[in-house]
């Protein structure tokens, strides 16, 4: 069976989304029945797509006009020749989702949509006007179209579901590879590290600036009584974000606590997850972070807020929930900061477990392989589809 895995960029402007395809894609072929073949788009000023598709055929396709837009002149024709029995499309809002259509209605064969958290409130507010008009244009026609629709957690079937879309929906969460080697993650080095790390988009949804006013408050200037902590923040900038959260640390009079590290990608990412006593996530609006999930499988306590969608963390006691705003993130860093580092060692080891279990690629690829099978009548319904 061929499968094709559609999406927007497929370099690390792509985020968490590219992180998934590239993660899931040679999970998906490792048995003999499946094909996989990956598509999307090439920066014109950047790297054009992550060499590393481990034995996966990756069609990176150049692009015209706005990055915005993401229109790539030749995607339509390289799904055509490709031949695919189901097309998986990763993300919403860019020319891929036209092209998507553009294949179902030519091939008259089935597509599953996963918008990773794209639908939610916050998300469809950000932009408003521009969603506003993809949907009319053609993103509405497409989720309709869909003939299933992928949710990472129990609020994404809402979001669903509260648009009027009656698709059946299946239920999925994201999953993460453990780190190559081990050592070092299975006991945390306790009190040897007071480095909080944030790692993804510098954008606002993150919360970012709501970080830095309360990591303001946290440390203290008088005496900084919580001075032997320091703040990472690591990521690729978008829009310049980046500088006006440089300017906001200097204001604050923080920038000898925080560090901005830039994208780390491979070795430095690797170091920056075990060097660090905990992991941050304060966004307003998530999927299902792959960040957080990472943290999770290199051993690091979370604070998360509960938009980040991953309630199994609150419950497992792997991480701590806290407000978006200056407020919630503050006192968040308070209660994590004065927990003993036996507390933190039980986090981590809960964070271990939950990213072996609840979140194992091959437990989570095996069942979007039933719903391909599904998708292509080749296998019954799977118990992960939810229809009305």
């Amino acid at each position: 069976m061929k499968i094709g895995l559609l999406t927007s960029w497929l370099s690390h402007r792509g985020g968490g989304v590219s992180e998934v395809v590239r993660r899931s894609a040679p999970v998906l072929q490792a048995p003999p029945e499946f094909q996989i073949s990956v598509f999307g788009l090439a920066e014109r000023h950047g790297p054009g797509g992550n060499a590393d598709w481990s034995g996966v055929t990756a069609a990176v396709l150049p692009t015209v006009g706005p990055n915005t837009l993401g229109f790539a002149p030749g995607l339509a024709s390289a799904l055509a020749n490709a031949r695919i029995d189901v097309l998986h499309v990763h993300g919403l809002w860019m020319y891929p989702s036209v092209a998507s259509l553009s294949w179902a209605r030519a091939t008259h064969r089935p597509y599953i949509i996963t918008p990773h958290g794209m639908l939610d409130r916050w998300a469809l507010g950000n932009s408003g006007w521009k969603k506003r008009l993809a949907l009319w244009a053609y993103e509405e026609r497409h989720l309709r179209g869909a003939a299933c629709l992928h949710a990472l957690c129990e609020a994404e079937v809402e979001s669903f579901r509260s648009l009027g879309l009656r698709n059946p929906i299946c239920l999925i969460p994201n999953s993460v590879d453990p780190p190559a080697i081990l050592d070092q993650i299975d006991g945390r080095r306790g009190g040897s590290s007071r480095t909080i790390l944030y790692l993804g988009r510098l954008h606002p949804k993150k919360g970012l600036a709501n970080l830095l006013m309360a990591w303001r408050r946290f440390e203290g200037r008088k005496g900084r009584p919580n001075g032997d902590w320091n703040l990472v923040i690591a990521g690729w900038d978008q829009g310049g974000y980046e500088r006006d959260l440089r300017r906001l640390a200097e204001h604050l009079g923080i920038a000898d606590s925080v560090q901005f590290a830039g994208p780390l990608f491979n070795g430095a990412k690797d170091v920056s997850f075990r060097n660090a006593a905990a992991f941050v996530l304060p966004s307003l609006s998530e999927g299902l972070p792959m960040v957080v999930l990472e943290a999770w499988s290199y051993g690091l306590p979370v604070l998360m807020t509960p938009e980040c969608n991953i309630p199994e963390g609150f419950a497992a006691g792997a991480a701590l929930s806290i407000g978006s705003n200056c407020e919630g993130i503050l006192q968040g860093l308070r209660t994590f900061s004065g927990m003993g580092d036996d507390e933190h060692r039980k986090m981590s080891m809960r964070g271990l477990e939950l990213s072996r279990q609840r979140f194992s690629p091959q437990i989570n690829c095996e069942a979007l392989k039933d719903v391909y099978r599904w998708l292509k009548r080749t296998g019954p319904r799977p118990a992960c589809v939810l229809c009305e």
